[in-house]
């Protein structure tokens, strides 16, 4: 298990929206790159409005800072004239005006930063929707069945597994109980995972599940996503729906030592989400709900390794799930269904019988610079500060359950379990024959 990391001195908090999303300076020197490369996720115009906004400011500081030179040089010397009163007097309006300007510009160029996407990586698949997203491979043989095979929700509620309507009696819609066989084993799932990520090098972590809005925006997951979000207005915070937003705010205004990465941690938390952008999806079952526990991995490294850093995370989901037997295929996601903050993501859909199709069960992201720099976390190299390249990915959902439901259950309603998740105390079976 690696050492925590030990951190130099933290330097002054950045306000949230006023942190780069892109490297502007990079972006001025070679717009046509940027340009061509946020095309691909149909984010050009934006870029180009980005800009037309910055050279606005630019301009506006300009004429502020040749005011405020001109104001300073009419003050020195020798007590002023009623005429030179005027002149400062005057220079003194035009300085209030143009620092009102540049202040407004800045606001707006600001805004057109938030809304940027990171650059996708060239490898990742081309295309606007779910449907251009690219199988790379498959693993596993579909099962067959000489019996009807039941949705995981409806084998669940007919045993007294899962408790949708009594979920929802407490807290509304797509909330869940999970009861008896299933939550041990549910437990288990974590706990093996868990493990297996500590036998990778990472660091286990118990993270807050509340974080304040400059963690939501450095992660990216505002402005973007504010309506999948609870929001505890009284007191300012968010419940996370993912341990990313902890893992990444761990080392937020932090400068790593080039030695101290990578930087490797593996979360277990319960995470919250509105699912408001998934109206009508998923409703009667516990594959999309608003409260779900989840071990997700993060890393923090040197930007030249985050690509095979990210294969890694890949790897390590792909043994998760052949570890459990679910048949499945990766997915490189096309980059017009990529979150915000990623460069490439990468997903595992498991097979699930009942629904003959495969659903998503785990999924991994670059996000390269994009959170480092929202969340101005560096790392010394060479006696220069650089921002470090940030990577998260699923370990285990509940959903991985609902699909070894699916895939190995019996005729009689017996779900037999994985036998590396038998070693951390779940049963043999999901329930025991029904009498006849």
């Amino acid at each position: 298990m690696p050492r925590p990391v030990v951190c130099g001195p933290a330097a002054p908090a950045v306000p949230t929206r006023l942190a780069q999303v892109i490297d502007l300076k990079a972006a001025r020197q070679e717009p046509d790159r940027y340009r061509t490369a946020l095309a691909r996720r149909g984010a050009a115009d934006d870029f180009d409005a980005l800009l037309a906004a910055d050279q606005r400011w630019r301009e506006l500081t300009e004429r502020a800072e040749t005011l405020r030179a001109a104001q300073k040089r009419s003050s020195k010397g020798a007590p002023p004239s009623p005429a030179e009163i005027a002149e400062l007097r005057q220079l003194r309006k035009e300085l209030d005006a143009a620092e009102a300007e540049q202040a407004e510009a800045e606001q707006a160029r600001q805004a057109l930063l938030a809304q940027i996407p990171n650059l996708p990586d060239p490898t990742a698949a081309d295309g606007m929707s779910e449907e251009d997203s690219v199988a790379i491979r498959t693993w596993g043989e579909q099962p067959s069945f000489s019996f009807p095979v039941r949705d995981a929700t409806d084998l669940g509620s007919s045993r007294g597994w899962i408790d949708m309507a009594r979920g929802a009696r407490l807290s509304g819609s797509r909330f869940a109980y999970r009861i008896g066989d299933v939550a041990v084993t549910e437990q288990a799932l974590y706990r093996f995972v868990l493990d297996r990520l500590a036998g990778k090098g990472f660091l286990t972590v118990l993270p807050p599940v509340l974080a304040g809005e400059r963690a939501m925006y450095g992660t990216g997951f505002l402005p973007t996503e504010e309506s999948n979000l609870y929001h505890l207005e009284r007191d300012d915070l968010y419940l996370t729906g993912t341990s990313e937003v902890a893992l990444a705010g761990l080392h937020t205004d932090e400068r790593l030592e080039e030695s101290e990465l990578p930087a490797k941690y593996a979360a277990f938390s319960t995470n919250f989400r509105r699912e408001a952008g998934a109206a009508g999806k998923d409703t009667k079952g516990m594959f999309r709900v608003h409260q779900f526990d989840k071990v997700e991995m993060y890393v923090y490294c040197v930007p030249e390794q985050s690509a095979e850093f990210h294969e890694q995370l890949l790897a390590h989901e792909e043994e998760i799930v052949q570890a459990l037997g679910l048949p499945y295929r990766v997915m490189n996601i096309a980059v017009g269904d990529l979150g915000a903050p990623a460069a490439k993501k990468y997903d595992i859909e498991a097979w699930f019988p009942a629904q003959q199709r495969y659903r998503e069960i785990t999924s991994c992201s670059n996000t390269t610079d994009y959170q480092a720099r929202r969340l101005n976390i560096r790392f010394r190299r060479d006696g220069k500060l650089e921002f470090a390249h940030t990577l998260n990915g699923t370990g285990a959902t509940a959903r991985s359950l609902l699909s070894i439901m699916e895939n190995f259950q019996d005729e009689r309603g017996t779900v037999a379990v994985p036998e590396v998740l038998q070693r951390y105390g779940a049963p043999a079976t999901i329930g025991t024959p029904p009498e006849d």
